[in-house]
């Protein structure tokens, strides 16, 4: 069945239909990785977004649930050059054509994706349509896919209420784990591997409790977490400083999520007050940039933003340069940053933006990067170990 990728700008691109049967109307990003499209699928950072693949081949490995970073699907739409349906892996459950379908996700595939993504970062990262309609009218569309917006997705992905995780008493590293955004501990437990003991840490953090702040977290955080032996609150984005506080954390984790921070005006207020009990806080991503908002600082859209696996950072203090997992649309201004308050801790090494900062004065520290990744690299994965030393010290003190 024929199907049509158009863009606000007049675009169309045709191509095959696959996935689920459903026309939908969405931002359209790009992502680089070579692998992890069911990591990329299952992101609730993807809300609101349709994501075109830039590796020409995807789905040759199939579909493993147990690699999921939620229980469902979040992005919109999938877009290919080619969709594998013939996968060869002794893990694959399924092919990715039955899991969209499955879930209920739309796509296009046989499209020239370079020539997409040449667009994307040309003109920047603009509303799209895919359709099997044929006889679609370009000034009817063209309207709607100007007023489309991704609004307050936060809302949509986060957990409905607080649970608590149990930290591995092993202090390995456990594997993928399943569930979504919107799991329960049973969930959890069932998705946990035997440790590895070649992967035990040198850092561990048994016996700490840490507060999740669920903006839209990946299942990774989780896992990072009670991997190093932490257990593990998990609140909804909703919840009050005042609750939070309350219950006495170690630490507070703010995940990352999807969206414009600045629409989630409510969850910056709170942080204002997080930020003020001298908790230690470590944020990843959408945490980072509401973080930087509530201390006055400001945040502004790329033209593009960072999606991939391979993005090199930089620690401006140590020089080294990790490979690390991205996936924003968002950056923090840092030429609005008062250093009395924060500094650049990293930076992008492809074009100079924000990567993370460390806050004055502060056990808080946030990155733009997902140093949980999965997919990509863990070259990063030690920032948990240095969050677990904060909450140790100030426990100890």
């Amino acid at each position: 069945m024929k199907a049509f990728l158009i863009l606000e700008d007049g675009t169309v691109f045709e191509g095959t239909h696959i996935g689920a049967q459903k026309e939908i109307i969405s931002e359209i990003v790009f992502n680089t990785s070579m692998v992890g499209y069911l990591e990329v699928l299952t992101d609730p950072s993807y809300a609101g977004q349709a994501v075109c693949m830039t590796y020409p081949l995807i789905g040759n490995y199939g579909v493993c649930e147990e690699d999921m970073e939620s229980g469902q699907p979040w992005a919109d739409g999938f877009i290919v050059r080619e969709l594998s349906r013939i996968p060869s892996n002794f893990r694959c459950e399924k092919t990715i054509q039955e899991f969209l379908e499955e879930r209920g996700v739309p796509g296009i595939a046989g499209i020239d994706t370079r020539a997409l993504t040449k667009i994307l970062r040309d003109k920047g990262t603009m509303n799209g349509m895919i359709t099997t309609n044929e006889n679609y009218q370009l000034e009817d569309i063209i309207p709607k896919l100007k007023e489309y917006t991704t609004g307050k997705v936060v809302e949509k992905v986060t957990c409905e209420s607080k649970y608590d995780l149990k930290g591995s008493e092993s202090l390995a590293d456990n594997g993928p784990i399943s569930g979504s955004s919107q799991f329960n501990k049973a969930d959890f437990e069932k998705g946990i591997r035997e440790p590895k003991p070649s992967m035990i840490r040198k850092i561990n953090g048994r016996g700490l409790r840490v507060a999740l702040l669920d903006l839209g977290a990946k299942k990774n955080i989780m896992r990072s977490l009670t991997a190093r032996g932490c257990d593990v609150t998990v609140y909804p984005a909703s919840t009050t400083a005042e609750e939070i506080i309350a219950d006495k954390p170690d630490g507070i984790m703010l995940s990352n999520g999807p969206g414009d921070p600045k629409e989630c005006t409510g969850v910056i207020e709170e942080l204002k007050k997080l930020y003020q009990s001298d908790i230690p806080i470590f944020a990843i991503c959408l945490g980072h940039q509401l973080m930087a908002l509530a201390t006055g600082a400001d945040t502004f859209k790329m033209k593009y933003g960072h999606r991939g696996a391979n993005h090199p950072v930089k620690d401006v203090v140590t020089g080294k340069v990790y490979i690390s997992s991205q996936n924003h649309g968002y950056v923090v201004e840092t030429d609005k940053l008062d250093p009395k308050v924060a500094t650049t801790a990293f930076i992008n090494v492809n074009d100079g933006t924000n990567e993370g900062l460390v806050y004055t004065n502060k056990d808080i520290f946030t990155v733009q990067f997902h140093p949980e990744a999965c997919s990509g690299p863990q070259d990063s994965g030690d920032l948990f170990e240095r969050f677990i030393s904060m909450m140790r010290r100030r426990k100890d003190a």
